[in-house]
């Protein structure tokens, strides 16, 4: 009797486990196009598939009672709710996490040469959370941002633009921007395709300016949008829920209204002279307003590096785009460093 109750137990977080495995790897192969997330989970069946094999399928078929399962008449109202795909996606990871420990524990029983592997699985899962929640939830990473670098050809002659994405990312970048104005779409989203494979590898927030459709196709974490381009709420109707946008801003007027229309952040400046902005310098005075008077998070941009941090952080500033002194460098990545070591003191 008790090993029947043992195996019972087993079929049903086995079950339990697969469900909830194609659950995630749905939402990270056809909504997200995660291949880290879609091979994950396809890995974690596997492991499945052989415990279910060493315990016996006959073993856990001859166990199976459904109609007898005192536990198939309850439910709740948190079952039953589900206010969209970050509440389907968080539910399947919790299932699976309780289900892999109770299959851990009682394979000590039943298959004990397998618990080692469940127990890899259940704290593999816990790693698959922080990447799928990421990716459901981006604009929840702004608040820790500290460097934001915006990558271009055209400041960067002679030098990949790919090449130039993992030396900012090896020193330390939060966020890359795709900053390409004068691209054609096809090359335009060849491009991004390439530079979200290299920032989803690396757990690095991924934006492209002012193209939604363009953010959309390639799987980008959001969009950045100037003045000119489309208004915000316009923007995520092209979107998936959840996507950052971001706005540029020159006022504190401008600043107030992008903050009041939903961006995710707000881009002040520029703060110095700088070839990617065509008008003069906002200064600290903007800074320092928008520092005192937002809640959502604030990007100081043009003319920054490595020189001018101190007094950008006496406005209490968190947030710095960076963009022609990483592309210039001979080492990128060092500049990047220092910078972000900087936010830290």
């Amino acid at each position: 009797m008790e090993d029947k109750g043992i195996y019972r137990i087993l079929d049903a977080n086995l079950n339990r486990s697969r469900e909830a495995l194609r659950v995630i790897e749905d939402a990270g192969r056809f909504i997200y196009d995660d291949l880290a997330v879609t091979r994950h989970t396809k890995n974690c069946r596997a492991a499945l598939k052989k415990l279910s094999d060493a315990i016996g399928q006959q073993n856990l078929l001859a166990a199976r009672d459904t109609e007898g399962d005192v536990g198939t008449v309850l439910t709740c109202d948190v079952e039953t709710s589900r206010q969209g795909i970050v509440d389907v996606v968080t539910a399947a990871i919790k299932r699976l996490g309780e289900s892999l420990r109770t299959l851990e524990e009682y394979s000590k029983v039943a298959a004990p040469a397998h618990a080692a592997d469940i127990e890899r699985m259940r704290y593999g899962v816990y790693t698959l959370e922080k990447r799928l929640i990421a990716r459901l939830q981006p604009a929840g990473r702004l608040a820790d941002a500290s460097v934001y670098v915006l990558l271009t050809r055209d400041m960067s002659p002679g030098k990949d633009v790919l090449s130039l994405a993992r030396q900012v990312i090896d020193g330390g970048a939060d966020i890359i921007q795709m900053r390409e104005k004068d691209m054609d779409d096809a090359e335009r989203l060849e491009l991004a395709m390439q530079l979200r494979e290299i920032t989803t590898q690396a757990d690095v927030l991924f934006i492209v300016n002012d193209r939604p459709d363009i953010a959309m196709l390639c799987g980008a974490d959001g969009v950045h949008l100037g003045q000119d381009d489309l208004p915000i709420d316009a923007a995520r109707k092209i979107l998936r829920p959840g996507m950052i946008v971001g706005r540029s801003t020159h006022s504190i007027e401008q600043a107030r209204q992008a903050q009041q229309q939903g961006a995710d952040y707000v881009a002040v400046g520029p703060m110095y002279e700088t070839a990617t902005k065509d008008r003069k310098p906002a200064g600290m005075g903007l800074l320092k307003d928008a520092v005192a008077e937002m809640t959502c998070p604030i990007v100081a941009i043009g003319g920054i590096n490595a020189y001018n941090m101190a007094e950008l952080k006496k406005t209490g500033a968190k947030c710095v785009a960076l963009c022609g002194v990483v592309a210039c460098a001979e080492k990128p990545a060092d500049i990047v460093r220092k910078i972000k070591d900087f936010f830290k003191k």
